[in-house]
């Protein structure tokens, strides 16, 4: 087929995965549109968004490759739905993953519709994830985009950065209209072809922290935007004892090891906080039945395609890089659902995601209650 009538805007973050999608895209004959997506502009005290060099980074790619450049601004949306999501969620004691909620409510909503708006066929990322739609599977020069239909999403062949987990609230519609080249390749080779095409980001880092706002920690972006919290009590679950003090309960996480600050002989986890009183429970026993859980309770269940059957064999990820675990999903008549793993899992949290997987296929999730 001629490919060069294909238009396909590929989102680019100025990294080295979106920079080799769009090459890659390239090299494969379509008609290719970088565009870098305008999130989040705003420097924080001691805290600059990185969203210059990112934008530049990306501009100097799509020269490099000769391929049109736009820039679509999302911002305000963006902080509507992602990042007051997020603040929220940490405001009432849960612990939030802003990145699946940027995925669903930018990256494959408001960047699809306007690249379609915009005139594009598909869009496409640097996500480490496969898609399976009616284009990958049947690409003839008589192909109809408006009859699109739905897709899959896909398991990456790279396990230890398989996006999948970040991806479970994606629509197939979306995906019927999405690419993701990365797919098969691991982040090494990612890297080498990146490198063999002389791309300017072959060699940038990656980025850490926050999705939109960089290399800063969770604690240090919430204490801009939510209320001084109260100090609060740490308290050994086991004796009762009050071990120290946090400076707000909503900082700390089910869990968590570090930050506790109460030092001496084995380490504290985190098994439990109380919101109303602003007290962090912890104990040294790691094997404490507040952390572990063989039965998860979940809310706002979205499917990616068809849902399964009550009752139905699935297996599961409670967090990103986390095992699949074989489990079975029950509904609930109040729209939740209980999922049964056969194996117990550790530190399981409220407002974090539970994903559902049938073999490669990722079918959808939903969250902690």
């Amino acid at each position: 087929m001629d490919k060069s009538k294909i238009k396909v805007y590929v989102g680019m973050s100025g990294g080295v995965d979106s920079s080799l999608t769009a090459a890659l895209l390239k090299e494969q004959g379509y008609n290719v549109i970088g565009v870098y997506m305008k999130n989040w502009t705003q420097d924080l005290p001691g805290m600059k968004c990185p969203w210059a060099e990112d934008l530049a980074d990306a501009k100097r790619v799509a020269v490099q490759l000769g391929i049109d450049f736009k820039v679509f601004d999302f911002e305000k949306d963006y902080r509507e739905k992602v990042v007051q999501y997020m603040l929220d969620e940490y405001a009432i004691g849960r612990t939030p993953n802003p990145d699946i909620m940027c995925n669903q409510e930018v990256k494959f909503k408001l960047f699809l519709e306007a690249a379609l708006k915009d005139g594009a066929d598909l869009i496409a990322t640097g996500h480490y994830a496969g898609v399976r739609n009616a284009f990958t599977e049947n690409n003839s020069d008589s192909f109809d985009f408006s009859k699109s239909g739905t897709g899959e999403l896909l398991r990456a062949k790279d396990e230890n950065k398989d996006q999948t987990y970040f991806l479970y609230r994606v629509r197939g519609e979306a995906l019927g209209r999405t690419l993701l080249p990365l797919g098969n390749f691991t982040k090494p080779e990612v890297r080498e072809m990146a490198k063999e095409r002389s791309l300017f980001t072959a060699r940038k880092k990656d980025s850490q922290g926050i999705c939109f706002v960089g290399k800063i920690g969770i604690r240090d972006f919430l204490k801009q935007f939510i209320p001084e919290q109260k100090p609060g009590k740490i308290i050994n679950k086991n004796t009762g004892e009050v071990l120290g003090w946090h400076d707000g309960a909503i900082f700390y996480t089910l869990g968590q090891r570090h930050g506790l600050n109460i030092g001496g002989g084995l380490p504290f986890y985190v098994c439990g906080k109380n919101m109303q009183t602003n007290e962090v429970f912890v104990t040294t026993d790691i094997n404490n039945g507040e952390l572990w859980a063989k039965e998860i309770n979940v809310s706002a269940l979205h499917w990616i395609n068809e849902k399964v059957a009550d009752g139905a064999e699935i297996q599961v990820r409670i967090r990103h890089r986390a095992p699949l675990v074989n489990a079975k999903i029950f509904f609930e008549n109040d729209g939740t659902a209980k999922i049964k793993l056969t194996d117990e899992q550790r530190a399981i949290t409220s407002g974090q995601s539970v994903v559902f997987y049938s073999g490669e296929v990722c079918l959808g999730g939903g969250i902690v209650i």
